[in-house]
């Protein structure tokens, strides 16, 4: 197995960087001229993009998106899973257009018949029974972590190392040289050491969690049941299991992450994966872009925070639950035409063809070239990382990260008009996905991976 050679890459990179630049001068204007705006965009994180500056939005439909100077791209990073329905459905600019036109009201206070439906399926697809609306899954996250410490009265939690739940402070740690829980590199002036917060273990290493949780101080392990934003990185026959039953020993309670795993299905990993969870937590994608996020509880973990209520936990007040937005009329109408007529059971198993189809394609190119890389998929997400065999933790994951090799494939990609997400090498499949546009990604893939041996 072989890897590019490193100069041959460094000169197209060049290339691409120039190509970019030249193609996309409004964009680049708009970037320029925003004084006012910290590190010249809305989100810091937009800075990401391997050109040295993003795209600007002109239009999105569908599956694909028009920049400012005019060019259309086959979206497959669908706002990094948050515009997983496609950009503007038509059911979801209905609901949003009823909601805030013909019934006025976007946020008063007071719930909406739309809550108790939206609740309802999601029971119906997730198996809990019962539900809170936030406004990202950073939200739900970290509201819920506050809840399962009040129900079991113990401080910490447990998280795999390299795992994504939004900028919930106790997850950023990840294990160190020496197995020791350590702060994750860049970690942003943490209010407090998450190493004091937080046990970590890697993925899949089972012997380590029931280490970990024998302290009897564990919460809740919060998880993705696989790996998203290091990599897909996917569990080991049996490891799930393992966890919930590790769980079970010590009195943990087990949280499930649904926020980028949805694309397993319409009951994402808990139901495609038969999963166990005492609570789960989801955002982004359920709104079509509208934000939101939700948390589900058991009926045994709502029994034991209610009763911590009656004892004199605040959680209707001033107890750090909760925020004035969350569960608005505006994310409730949105998250129920999505579920209802967009994002529904029977779109999914199309969706994860058309992701088996692009998994395909990438792994031809990689037998072509007798790559040193491998490509995994979850339902309708695809990655590939420059390691193989695929690694099965996230330390090993960001091992294999060559930050180089992704801009340049990242790059060339979008000068052909295809964009996967800026962070990584992820594609997802909406339900306005075609196969024209995987069949793009097969072209443009082969022609920009070859083009680093001639």
């Amino acid at each position: 197995m072989q890897n590019p050679p490193r100069q041959r890459l460094l000169e197209l990179l060049a290339v691409e960087r120039s190509a970019y630049r030249a193609a996309n001068p409004l964009s680049l204007a708009q970037y320029e001229a925003a004084d006012h705006l910290f590190a010249r965009v809305p989100m810091t994180w937009m800075n990401k993009w391997a050109g040295g500056f993003p795209l600007a939005l002109q239009e999105a439909h569908g599956a694909h998106v028009v920049d400012v100077d005019g060019h259309t791209l086959i979206d497959f990073a669908l706002g990094d899973t948050g515009a997983f329905a496609g950009h503007s459905p038509e059911p979801l600019a209905r609901a949003v257009q009823r909601r805030i036109a013909t019934l006025g009201g976007v946020t008063t206070m007071m719930p909406t018949e739309d809550a108790e439906w939206v609740a309802a399926e999601m029971t119906r697809r997730f198996g809990l029974p019962q539900w809170s609306f936030t406004l990202s899954a950073t939200d739900a996250n970290r509201w819920l972590l506050r809840l399962v410490r009040l129900a079991t009265g113990r401080p910490k939690i447990l998280v795999f190392s390299y795992s994504y739940h939004g900028s919930v402070d106790e997850t950023f740690v990840v294990v160190g040289p020496n197995g020791e829980a350590v702060s994750r590199p860049g970690n942003v002036a943490p209010a407090v050491d998450p190493s004091t917060t937080t046990r970590v273990v890697e993925f899949n290493d089972l012997e380590g969690l029931r280490r970990e949780l024998a302290h009897g101080d564990v919460a809740a392990v919060l998880t993705e049941p696989a790996l998203t934003n290091i990599g897909i990185v996917l569990p080991e026959p049996g490891f799930l299991e393992g966890v919930r039953e590790a769980c079970d020993e010590t009195g943990t309670l087990l949280i499930i992450d649904e926020t980028h795993t949805f694309s397993a299905g319409p009951g994402g990993a808990t139901r495609s994966m038969n999963l166990r969870p005492d609570a789960i937590t989801i955002g982004k994608s359920l709104g079509g872009g509208v934000p939101c996020g939700a948390y589900g509880l058991s009926a045994e973990l709502a029994r034991r925070v209610q009763a911590n209520v009656s004892a004199g936990a605040d959680i209707v007040d001033v107890g750090g639950v909760g925020g004035t937005l969350a569960g608005n009329a505006l994310s409730l109408a949105a998250m129920r035409a999505v579920l209802g007529e967009v994002l529904t059971d029977e779109v999914f198993p199309g969706m994860i063809d058309l992701a088996t189809e692009f998994t395909a394609g990438v792994q031809a190119t990689i037998d072509r070239y007798d790559l040193a890389w491998s490509v995994s998929q979850l339902g309708t997400r695809c990655e590939y990382r420059f390691a193989n065999p695929a690694p099965t933790s996230g330390g090993a994951s960001a091992e294999s990260y060559d930050a180089e090799l992704e801009d340049y494939l990242h790059l060339a990609c979008v000068n052909r008009g295809v964009l996967l997400t800026p962070f990584h090498n992820m594609a997802l499949m909406c339900p306005a996905t075609t196969m024209a546009d995987v069949q793009r990604h097969h072209e443009v893939f082969a022609e920009v991976v070859g083009a680093l041996f001639t």
